[in-house]
């Protein structure tokens, strides 16, 4: 049996051929996508915990009526 028949062996050696392949992004390009996905983030929880306090205090003085 040829090893490139079985086919999890298949497999490995098709996905290696396909990540040589791959044009891997920068150092710095990893470092600026990073720190866009933190900013967003910390952009969207400060947001989101804006609203729920907002919203926490407008009900709070709605029931205390």
């Amino acid at each position: 049996m040829n090893f490139k028949e079985n086919r999890l062996v298949k497999y490995f050696y098709e996905a290696k051929e396909e990540l040589e392949k791959v044009t891997w992004p920068t150092r710095r390009e990893t470092v600026v996508a990073t720190l866009v996905v933190i900013a967003v983030s910390v952009g969207t929880a400060a947001f989101l915990g804006a609203l729920d306090f907002g919203l926490n205090k407008g009900l709070s003085a709605l029931i205390a009526r």
